[in-house]
């Protein structure tokens, strides 16, 4: 087997980690790849905290324009693209959620930027964490995750419409709610990161399910056919040398059944290996798109300081 082939339960891509074609100038790293997304006409945007916040790539990988810089103060945390082809950014430092076109017209922002609400208080936004958009309605659902233990729903104009959710263990409660998925049920998927699961609520904070299987989710993504991808973040310090905790993506059924666990039990940036996956985005054939955050979760432990890969795509090949 090539040494770029991961596969488990009958799925099977290609890693490949050079697929991105960049500038070759000054200014073009990529520092670390916080969110992807793929929009209808499998284009890919990358958020990264380099020196181009938003980077975007054609399918085949080359370079189509970068956009937002400026807009952007270091903590570029998770992205997504709308059904209407809209990119939605946050950045949990400015405790907001920015709507944008394709090419980096600012058209909408939730929340107001460097004014937090109270930490743990509920009302958005105190460190919010990612963002996804109803593919049936359009509302956009808020995951407040390090300043607060929320999810807060609004309507496409920006109305606040409800919020769930508080600090804790318990069914429904989170630690961290660090990223979020909404099918075409309007069930929504919620990574409740430092609770090492995932729970499932319907459209207005209803809790459906919870998949306590997964350890530290991180990532999470969604194909075409409705079958779930969560990336797991490292482990924490005191488990680092643990070859069966963390750092490795899952495929589940949509009703949760785990599929597949793809990666290598040793972290690292080779072929086969993740170390912090972040972002991540499907496009129409069954691609999966891998960010992933090494430098502040492992790298920055070093003298000096080591810089991992930090993106790849994983081409399906069965």
């Amino acid at each position: 087997m090539a040494d770029n082939i991961i596969e488990d339960g009958g799925f099977r891509y290609e890693s490949l980690q050079d697929w991105a074609k960049l500038p070759d100038e000054d200014g073009w790293d990529l520092i670390e790849v916080s969110g992807v997304a793929v929009d209808s006409g499998d284009n890919v945007y990358l958020l990264n905290r380099g020196q181009h916040p938003v980077i975007v790539l054609d399918r085949d990988g080359n370079f189509v324009r970068s956009w937002g810089e400026g807009e952007f103060d270091g903590r570029a945390h998770g992205m997504c693209a709308s059904p209407d082809d809209h990119i939605w950014t946050v950045n949990d430092n400015q405790h907001c959620v920015k709507k944008y076109t394709t090419d980096g017209k600012l058209v909408l922002t939730v929340g107001k930027e460097y004014e937090p609400a109270e930490k743990w208080s509920g009302d958005p936004f105190n460190r919010p964490t990612n963002v996804a958009i109803s593919p049936v309605s359009g509302d956009v659902y808020i995951t407040d995750g390090y300043g607060n233990a929320r999810v807060h729903r609004y309507a496409p104009d920006g109305r606040h419409l409800v919020s769930w959710g508080d600090a804790g263990v318990g069914p429904g409660q989170f630690q961290v709610p660090h990223n979020v998925i909404v099918d075409g049920d309007e069930n929504v998927f919620v990574n409740d990161r430092e609770n090492s699961r995932v729970q499932i609520f319907d459209n207005n904070g209803v809790l459906q399910e919870i998949w306590p299987y997964l350890y530290r989710p991180q990532a999470l993504a969604m194909d075409g056919n409705g079958l779930i991808y969560v990336g797991e973040q490292i482990q924490i310090q005191e488990l680092f040398d643990h070859p069966a905790l963390g750092h490795r993506l899952n495929v589940l059924s949509h009703d949760g059944k785990l599929l597949a666990h793809l990666g290598a039990p040793e972290r690292g940036d080779g072929p086969k290996e993740f170390i912090a996956p972040h972002g991540m985005a499907a496009d129409s054939q069954g691609n999966l798109y891998v960010g992933e955050v090494s430098f502040v979760n492992l790298g920055r432990r070093f003298d000096p300081p080591v810089y991992y890969k930090v993106f790849r795509r994983l081409t399906r090949l069965s």
